[in-house]
Order: structure tokens, then sequence, then C-alpha cells
């Protein structure tokens, strides 16, 4: 039997565009790790900007000392400066861990309430604001006793572990 060195003609004839849509071509898994990367990168340049901000203020207070000792802004500048620093530490929870931490931002909204009435003094605000910065902390507060209870929201990171597990080893104590 002669074997032909001819390959048959269907087989040389190109290929027909298969039935593929164009959306199923792409890698999925590759895009996410890549839009994961940008979203590092902006929360990594954040926290470059506030680390920036942070020594500015802490420079513009150290010159207040020396030329004025104003009580009142020196203690509003090293509440923001605090306020800066937990900004600092919600992103670097979220470059750690990939997710927002609901105890640090809500103590970034309590300081941040409590240095605007410290700002402005609370004998120089209506009362209709008083009240409303009351229920606001309060609302905050339970928020805070609440999140212990909050179950987990990615598989395997449990922030409030350490603080459910102690609190049933003091019960355990009783």
């Amino acid at each position: 039997m002669k074997q032909s060195l001819i390959a048959p003609i269907e087989a040389t004839t190109p290929v027909a565009v298969s039935s593929v849509p164009w959306y199923a071509k792409f890698n999925r898994g590759h895009i996410v790790r890549v839009l994961e990367l940008v979203q590092d990168t902006i929360a990594i340049s954040l926290c470059i900007g506030l680390f920036c901000v942070m020594v500015l203020q802490l420079k513009e207070i150290f010159l207040s000392l020396i030329t004025t000792l104003n009580f009142h802004e020196i203690t509003a500048d090293i509440l923001f400066i605090l306020i800066l620093v937990e900004l600092f530490r919600l992103l670097i929870i979220y470059l750690q861990e990939q997710r927002v931490s609901i105890g640090v931002s809500v103590e970034v909204a309590i300081v941040s309430v409590l240095r605007e009435v410290i700002v402005k003094g609370i004998l120089e605000v209506q009362w209709q604001q008083v009240m409303a910065t009351c229920a606001f902390l309060i609302s905050m507060a339970i928020l805070m006793v609440v999140r212990v209870w909050i179950p987990p929201t990615f598989e395997g990171i449990d922030p409030e572990h350490q603080v459910s597990s102690r609190l049933k080893v003091s019960k355990h104590l009783d």
C-alpha cells in the first residue's frame, strides 16, 4: 500500500470562525486579578497620601507650639491626626485582609464627631445639633456592640472571633 504524501483538501482549508461568543474568550480570573491589583494600587497610594498629610499636620502642630499656645487649635489638630491614623489603619486592614473593618470605621466616625464637638464647643451649638450628635453616637455605640454577633463576611475571616471567644471564656469562668 502506498501512502499518499498529499494531504486531503479538507484538512488544508482554513478553519471556519467558531460560534463562541466574544465575551466567552476572556479569562475572567485574569481580569479579576488585574482589577484587584488596580484596587490595591489605589489603596497603597491612599496610604502614602495619608502618611504625607499626617507628617505635614505634625509639622504644623510643632510649629504652632513654638509660636503660640492655643489649646483649642492644638487639641483639634491632635484629634485630626488620630482620625488620620485610624483611616491609615483601616487601609492597612483592607490591604491585608481585602475587607473594610466595621469596628475601625465606627471608631473613625466616633472620633470625627467628637472632634467637631470639641472644635465648635458644646456650649456654642444649638440643642438640636447636640441631640442629633448624641443620637448618632448612641447608634455608633450600638453598632460597636452588635458587630460582635455579625457573622463573618468572607470565608475564613472572622474579625470579631477573638472578642467572641473571650466572652465565651469569661462566661465559663463565672
